[in-house]
């Protein structure tokens, strides 16, 4: 009875995440809720630390919900990654406003000149640097309205812009401080994403690599189609106007700095063996004292990223509710029990591979949360009672699922932003990009499972 009410519980989930019933934040929450009263009526027995059957009664199963939601695998699981998130976000938020990548975005734009093939390889540099931050939309915003002109110019198609700038950024969503990461992590109780990680990042290096050799592909028929062009004049960038209030916090003389606080960030996530939310604090820090001393001025940076720190930490709080209910009442090794019961053993050492090449489609089903925080526990667990790793399930999903998947997603509000920027329409888009996002991460698989880090 557990098993069909925990699949009850993800289904019902996804259907009001996904059809928009409910905002993830509620869905997270009311859902599992509604969930553990239920079951409450069905865990009438326990067994003690000795070994024993002890009868539990309704009302002690219901007041055991809220221990399950703070407790290990509730938020307790979560407050790291929680912590993380903010101060990431604040972090690369101060950076950016500080116009750090500024510099690099024109150096980039400059250099590709009119070479369709130079352009194209830029456009996935420009794309992989402005998306160290983690953020879809702040990616799109960025690169496409500063290439756009350029591509327009010179006659190059606007989707294979859009496909480039979704190759670029989907790969290195990958990254420890990306969102379908954290998420994975979260749901398998992993404190650490940035080990959770490492292993798969031989393959992520391989996957940008294929993208880097997507983009010449690209270009090459981009010029073959137009020829060699020679613009009048010469095709340069343009700095967008920025409004007075953008212009003050800029800190070019702060240049050299911030690139070397950036590259000691990811150096310290990397090797230092420290807790990524202390290294993000700690940076964050320096980072914000470097650029904007003042009490005031760092008062107003936060309030200027507060809104996405809350939106991605209230979701992340409220999957340590759904996961801390649906463990703690028994429901995923209910749920696990029975797909173990119906999956051929002959498939079992496969499992991750299998689930490595649906990663990338399921992000036309999924949308993150409730992919991560709804259907992977159970995967993973049910992997466990194949005799397979349950961290190799979830790494292999991360190489997909709203990784390379998350710019040609319906389900994203990214993508219709990066649709709408390059003025592409989405079919069109999904029709050139998801064969080779799907293409990306089959060599990320490959090359995880060559280098151990996806055990089969």
């Amino acid at each position: 009875m557990l098993a069909i009410l925990g699949f009850l519980t993800v289904i019902v989930m996804l259907v009001l995440i996904m059809t928009k019933k409910a905002t993830p934040l509620v869905a997270l929450v009311a859902v599992p809720v509604v969930a553990g009263v239920i079951s409450s009526f069905f865990r009438l027995t326990e067994t003690t630390e000795e070994g024993a059957e002890a009868v539990v009664n309704v009302m002690q199963n219901i007041q055991n919900l809220g221990g399950y939601i703070t407790g290990p695998s509730g938020i307790g699981s979560v407050a790291a990654t929680g912590v993380m998130f903010i101060f990431s976000i604040l972090f690369f938020g101060v950076l950016t406003d500080a116009g750090t990548f500024r510099p690099i975005i024109k150096k980039i734009l400059n250099l590709v000149g009119t070479d369709p093939v130079k352009i194209a390889v830029g456009t996935a540099i420009l794309a992989a640097i402005v998306h160290l931050d983690g953020s879809g939309a702040v990616t799109f915003l960025i690169c496409v309205p500063a290439l756009l002109p350029l591509y327009d110019a010179i006659g190059m198609r606007r989707t294979t812009l859009a496909t480039i700038v979704a190759l670029s950024a989907g790969t290195m969503n990958i990254l420890p401080w990306g969102g379908p990461t954290i998420r994975a992590a979260t749901a398998l109780g992993q404190d650490n994403p940035t080990e959770f990680f490492m292993p798969v990042l031989p393959g992520v290096v391989a996957g940008m690599i294929c993208v880097l050799v997507i983009a010449v592909l690209l270009g090459k028929t981009e010029k073959s189609r137009i020829g060699n062009i020679q613009l009048e004049g010469g095709a340069k960038y343009v700095e967008p106007e920025l409004s007075e209030e953008e212009k003050a916090l800029l800190r070019p003389n702060l240049f050299a700095v911030n690139v070397i606080l950036i590259i000691l960030a990811i150096v310290c996530l990397l090797k230092s063996g420290f807790a990524p939310a202390v290294v993000f604090m700690v940076f964050y820090v320096l980072a914000t004292v470097i650029n904007y001393p003042s009490v005031k001025q760092s008062k107003e940076r936060v309030d200027a990223h507060a809104k996405a720190c809350i939106m991605m930490c209230s979701v992340l709080f409220a999957a340590g509710c759904f996961t801390g209910i649906m463990k703690g009442t028994g429901m995923i090794t209910a749920m696990a029990e029975t797909l173990v019961a119906v999956i051929p053993a002959s498939l079992g050492k496969l499992f991750p591979v299998i689930m490595g090449v649906i990663s990338m489609p399921a992000s036309l089903l999924f949308d993150p949360d409730s992919f991560y925080y709804g259907v992977l526990p159970v995967l993973a667990q049910t992997a466990e009672g194949l005799g397979v790793s349950a961290l190799s399930v979830g790494r292999a999903a991360i190489l997909g699922q709203m990784t390379t998947g998350f710019p040609v997603s319906p389900l994203t509000a990214s993508t219709f932003l990066l649709i709408g920027l390059a003025g592409v329409d989405l079919g069109e888009h999904q029709k050139k990009t998801i064969p080779l996002a799907f293409l990306v991460t089959i060599v990320m698989l490959v090359v995880c499972v060559i280098a151990g880090g996806i055990e089969l």
